[in-house]
């Protein structure tokens, strides 16, 4: 009878550790819903489904996420004005090292905090930095982890789509 029980607990564990933690990969759906930036920006649902969406995940902590923000700041000014949305997911505990971090970068980017709604969407994740495309649609289209070298980085360039009209 004791076997039977700890079996039925781990079939339980292993089915709630497998709902919970798998990651989103290319095709699946990254609903990103309403979103409250640190800066005080609002972006809903149908903010997203304008055009393609660059989604980063990073920590002030991170050696690498500190150079994949460089190449991200450095994209932005690269492409056209509302050419592409950009939101980034800071996993730091805290805000207020993450609005240090931005102003002592003087990076002007986007950022949420990873909250559990974020972390559930996401789903597993490898480390930081994380970053995802998404199509109009929400579709994961492209999905990286660690560093980007420059050139991969600033090829995501492609994505973005002119703002007068966004064909498929």
């Amino acid at each position: 009878m004791p076997h039977l029980m700890l079996k039925k607990i781990i079939y339980l564990c292993l089915f709630f550790y497998c709902q919970n933690g798998v990651a989103v990969e290319v095709g699946d759906y990254l609903p990103l819903g309403k979103l409250q930036t640190i800066q005080g920006q609002t972006f809903d649902q149908g903010h997203w489904n304008n055009k393609n969406t660059l989604v980063h995940v990073w920590a002030t902590w991170c050696g690498y996420c500190h150079k994949q923000n460089s190449h991200l700041n450095q994209l932005m000014k690269k492409i056209p004005v509302d050419s592409l949305n950009v939101i980034t997911i800071s996993v730091d505990k805290r805000v207020g090292p993450v609005k240090a971090y931005l102003k002592d970068q003087r990076y002007d980017f986007q950022v949420v905090m990873m909250d559990e709604r974020l972390s559930k969407a996401i789903g597993k994740r490898r480390g930081v930095p994380e970053l995802y495309i998404l199509d109009r649609q929400g579709r994961v289209i492209q999905k990286d982890y660690g560093l980007m070298v420059d050139l991969d980085f600033f090829e995501l360039a492609r994505y973005a789509q002119p703002t007068q009209s966004n064909p498929k």
